[in-house]
C-alpha cells in the first residue's frame, strides 16, 4: 500500500499531525491501516471519550471491510495473526476493542496494537500453541473479565441461566485445521470445555432484548447465543446507539462486509431463528 493509497483512506479533514510514537510510513498494509486508525483517533480526540464510544468510533471506520471466514485459522505454529483488511465477526470486535484500549492508554504504535491484541485474544494474554487462543465466546468473556478488560453485565441486565453444554470443537475436530492434525490439542480443548461447562452462564433471551435495550451502552460487546448443539454463541458484534435505539455493528457473514444492522438489535435477532439471546460484555476504562 502506497502513501497515496493510505491518504485516500482517511476521512476528510483528518489531520496528520504526529503523535507520540509515530515513526513514519512503511510498506506493510496492516502497519499503514493501524496508523490510519490512530490518526483518526487523534483527529477526533477519542482519547478523552468514554471507552465504549471509542470502540464504536473505531468500529465505524471498519464499515465496508470485507468479511473473511475463519480469519485466524491458518496452518503452522500458533502465532499472532493480524489482518485488518479482512475480518470475521470475532476479529472485527477484537480490532475495535484493541484500538480503543490503545487510544485510551495513549499507546499508539503498531507494537502497542499487537501487544494489546495478544493480551485479549489469548488465555492469560500468553501464546502457548493453538489451545491457548480463546475459542468460545463465553470463555473469551470469562478470561477478559479476569484481566480487567470488561465486565460481564449479562446477569445485571436481567439475564437468565444459560444451560448449555459446550463441546462443538472436541466433537467436530475435522472442522478445525489444527485439531485435525493434533489429537493432543483435542484433549486440551476438551478439558477447557469441561471448565466452561462447570461455570454458571447467563444470557438475555431475545424475547427480552427489546425490554432491556435501553440499558445497552455504546460499545458493549455482544455474543449472540445459539441453539446449535455444542456452541455457546454463533455470532459476535458491537452495540451502536442511534436515535435512542440499540443497533448492531458487526461483520455479518461470508460475501458481506462490516455493517450496521438496518433494524434495531431486537428486530435483528427476531429475524434469525437460531439466535436465541445475547451475552453482554461492557468494556472498562483501561489503566494507563
Amino acid at each position: 500500500m502506497k502513501r497515496r493509497t493510505f491518504l485516500s483512506l482517511l476521512p476528510a479533514g483528518v489531520a496528520l499531525s504526529p503523535w507520540p510514537g509515530f515513526t513514519g510510513f512503511g510498506e506493510d498494509d496492516d502497519l499503514l491501516i493501524c496508523k490510519n486508525k490512530f490518526a483518526i483517533a487523534v483527529s477526533l480526540g477519542l482519547h478523552n471519550k468514554p471507552i465504549g464510544d471509542v470502540v464504536v468510533e473505531i468500529g465505524k471506520t471498519f464499515v465496508g471491510t470485507e468479511y473473511v471466514a475463519h480469519a485466524l485459522e491458518v496452518p503452522g505454529e500458533e502465532r499472532l495473526i493480524v489482518n485488518m483488511s479482512g475480518l470475521d465477526c470475532v476479529s472485527f470486535y477484537e480490532n475495535a476493542l484493541v484500538f480503543a484500549r490503545c487510544v485510551k492508554k495513549n499507546r499508539m504504535t503498531f507494537d502497542d496494537y499487537k501487544a494489546e491484541l495478544q493480551f485479549i485474544r489469548y488465555r492469560n494474554g500468553k501464546i502457548d500453541r493453538y489451545p491457548s487462543r480463546l475459542h468460545y465466546t463465553s470463555d473469551y468473556i470469562h478470561d477478559n473479565e479476569k484481566k480487567g478488560v470488561w465486565k460481564n453485565v449479562t446477569k445485571d441486565l436481567g439475564g437468565v441461566r444459560f444451560a448449555k453444554t459446550v463441546n462443538f470443537m472436541s466433537t467436530h475436530p475435522e472442522s478445525y485445521l489444527q485439531l485435525k492434525e493434533n489429537s493432543e490439542f483435542v484433549k486440551t480443548i476438551q478439558q477447557q470445555e469441561q471448565e466452561i461447562n462447570a461455570r454458571e452462564l447467563f444470557h438475555v433471551p431475545k424475547d427480552f432484548v427489546a425490554g432491556i435495550s435501553g440499558k445497552l451502552l455504546n460499545g458493549d460487546i455482544l455474543g449472540i447465543t445459539t441453539d446449535i448443539e455444542g456452541l455457546d454463541t454463533s455470532h459476535t458484534g458491537v452495540v451502536i446507539r442511534r436515535n435512542g435505539e440499540a443497533y448492531y455493528l458487526h461483520a455479518p457473514l461470508a460475501g458481506k462486509k462490516v455493517t450496521i444492522s438496518e433494524k434495531p438489535l431486537a428486530d435483528y435477532l427476531a429475524g434469525n431463528k437460531r439466535q436465541i439471546g445475547i451475552m453482554v460484555a461492557r468494556p472498562l476504562e483501561p489503566a494507563a
